[in-house]
């Protein structure tokens, strides 16, 4: 795991069943420490859902694609951006709803609560960009300076 600057970090996770729990404790220190570390306001919300959608993204990854998964995480603005790539080069699809299936509804809900999304082939796999605000609204409460 490397940490270029206080605003980004990335981990090489190896693809086992702990590397999602491992991916959303990642997460949850990155903005942690962001908030405690340098001031940034990050809201409750925004730390629960970065670590569902690095949850989702992780386990998707780790279902389709056999190998390492990439996480980096950053904040750009007043969004933190998932960003995970895997081997597999096959963009994901968001499925019809089903309110009768079980199971397979990850990436509907990182649509739903991200508020930005990309996917693209790379030249060998993929890579998934999800944006989470870091505040509940524009004015929140949090206090803290924002990164520029």
């Amino acid at each position: 795991m490397r940490h270029p600057e206080p605003w980004q970090v990335s981990a090489a996770l190896d693809g086992d069943g702990a590397c999602i729990a491992e991916a959303r404790h990642f997460a949850a220190d990155f903005l942690t420490r962001l908030r405690s570390e340098h001031g940034i306001a990050v809201s409750a919300r925004a730390m629960d859902l970065t670590q569902l959608v690095v949850s989702e993204l992780v386990t998707n990854a780790r279902k389709y694609a056999p190998g390492p998964v990439l996480l980096d995480l950053r904040v750009t603005g007043t969004v933190v951006e998932v960003v995970v790539w895997d081997s597999d080069p096959v963009l994901p699809v968001a499925r019809a709803a089903d309110a009768g299936r079980v199971g397979q509804h990850g990436l509907e809900i990182v649509m739903a609560v991200a508020q930005g999304f990309e996917a693209r082939r790379e030249p060998v796999g993929k890579r998934i960009t999800a944006r989470v605000a870091l505040l509940d609204e524009p004015d929140g409460d949090e206090s803290g300076p924002r990164p520029g």
